[in-house]
């Protein structure tokens, strides 16, 4: 199984994912032409994609669908509210080849299972998802809103996971910010913070996961470096750890 990540923050979301002849991309919030132009980089046509996954309503994960499809030819597969509620507040224009799933269902692709996980993130009946090829479980989990009851046991089941590390505490709180979305951001619907996202991984880290990329970091409230810092401090040396740019694209990481 190999996974790019396209791009990874609050500016856009887009993550590439392609096993046993399955081509899969999660959520689109960057520009048609830069997640071309970045699946090129890597020798990859993104009209030969199978299906765009949407994870929830926000503009950083679901502005772009609407170009994908036309423009690609890409299926939808996104819940129906999700898509309610991205069609109030953005331009989405037509949009055909619609599937519907419920949050908390499996969406089969031949040899590859898709499961998708309910969160508490703030966005609309949200989800995360676990893309299961029978061989490996690699789990896509951001905007999950707080650590819920059941997200460490699945984060036991994979093998590799791209995990949210949105924010650091003492940058949050003396940054920019208004008052509310500070809040927001650090609250039960908003995302995890650096320590959260390792205390989640240091839970697992010595079972069958190999590696962790640590996605949808703030630009004004985190750096990679930082992220990384706090999480060595909590896993140590060894596990292996990667960050998802907020600008370009990832190596191709395998699991």
């Amino acid at each position: 199984m190999k996974l790019i990540s396209l791009q990874s923050g609050s500016n856009g979301n887009c993550i590439y994912v392609q096993t046993r002849g399955v081509r899969l991309l999660l959520d689109a919030g960057i520009s048609g032409n830069q997640a071309r132009l970045r699946l090129d980089g890597h020798g990859q046509e993104i009209t030969r994609v199978d299906a765009l996954l949407i994870s929830h309503n926000h503009r950083d994960h679901a502005s772009g669908m609407g170009i994908f499809q036309r423009k690609f030819g890409l299926p939808i597969h996104v819940t129906r509210p999700t898509l309610d509620a991205a069609r109030s507040n953005m331009r989405l224009g037509h949009l055909s080849q619609v599937h519907h799933f419920t949050a908390g269902s499996t969406l089969d692709f031949g040899e590859v299972r898709v499961e998708t996980i309910p969160t508490p993130h703030d966005g609309v009946d949200g989800v995360a998802f676990v893309v299961d090829d029978g061989r490996s479980r690699l789990g896509i989990l951001t905007d999950l809103g707080h650590t819920f009851d059941g997200l460490q046991q699945v984060i036991g089941t994979l093998d590799a996971v791209l995990l949210e590390s949105n924010y650091d505490p003492v940058m949050l709180a003396g940054g920019p910010y208004p008052a509310f979305l500070k809040r927001r951001i650090a609250g039960s619907g908003g995302h995890l913070g650096n320590l959260e996202a390792a205390l989640l991984l240091q839970s697992v880290a010595k079972g069958q996961l190999r590696w962790a990329c640590l996605g949808h970091l703030s630009e004004q409230n985190n750096t990679p470096e930082l992220a990384l810092r706090t999480h060595r401090q909590v896993l140590g040396t060894s596990f292996p750890l990667v960050v998802a740019s907020r600008y370009h694209a990832s190596d191709v990481l395998e699991v």
